[in-house]
């Protein structure tokens, strides 16, 4: 149970490498779709219209505070029973979207609060429409202002993608999972699952954190 064995990572090869490309989708739909969710739901926070506001902060203070399993579950468990299938590679992806998109919203809300109220003044003095200003002036500033944490919340959800396992989504954790009840060393099947995730999250990171000093320069 205790020892290490490296044949493992050899014999189920094909396992491991499913499980990670499956998690690299999983993580690439989830960022894309977070991350335009996010955005959404942060101009509603600050949108001048209150149905958009009441909306907006209903959806980030309920789903940041509730466990991301039970969002999951959410999709999983509770839009079948109205009538709607999803597996588990759907359910939980779309349950990670959401979930990270809650976070990222408060980063991007963060990053447009930030940006001088003059630059939307003036946007809106040369006639553009609201959400023209917001488009063309506030969000580009305010994501570039925001990308570190953004980043941040990005390493999170390759991370968090662990969590579709429980409900069968075909990530690495789900193929771990598979392996160690075949060969009884979860010492070795979940240490080589962690490199597959630092293979993910640390040129992730440095990529993060480049194009962070790169826009810096360019500021």
């Amino acid at each position: 149970m205790g020892k290490f064995d490296i044949t493992v990572l050899f014999r189920h090869w094909d396992r491991y490498i499913e499980g990670f490309f499956n998690t690299v989708e999983i993580s690439v739909i989830a960022l894309i779709g977070s991350f335009l969710l996010g955005a959404l739901i942060a101009i509603f926070r600050i949108a001048p219209v209150k149905p958009l506001n009441w909306f907006g902060t209903a959806f980030v203070e309920f789903i940041r505070n509730i466990p991301l399993l039970l969002v999951v579950y959410f999709f999983y468990l509770g839009l079948p029973s109205l009538g709607i299938p999803l597996d588990g590679f759907q359910a939980g992806t779309i349950g990670l979207t959401v979930y990270t998109a809650s976070f990222i919203a408060e980063c991007i809300r963060a990053g447009i609060q930030t940006v001088p109220k003059g630059q939307s003044e003036a946007a809106r003095a040369t006639g553009m429409t609201y959400s023209q200003t917001m488009i063309h002036v506030v969000l580009p500033q305010a994501i570039k202002i925001a990308i570190p944490s953004i980043g941040n919340q990005f390493i999170n959800l390759v991370k968090n993608s662990s969590v579709l396992a429980v409900v069968s989504g075909l990530d690495l954790m789900y193929y771990a999972d598979l392996i160690n009840s075949d060969t009884f060393l979860p010492l070795t099947v979940y240490t080589l699952v962690a490199c597959f995730y630092l293979v993910l999250t640390v040129p992730l990171s440095f990529g993060i954190h480049y194009l962070e000093r790169r826009l810096a320069r360019s500021s």
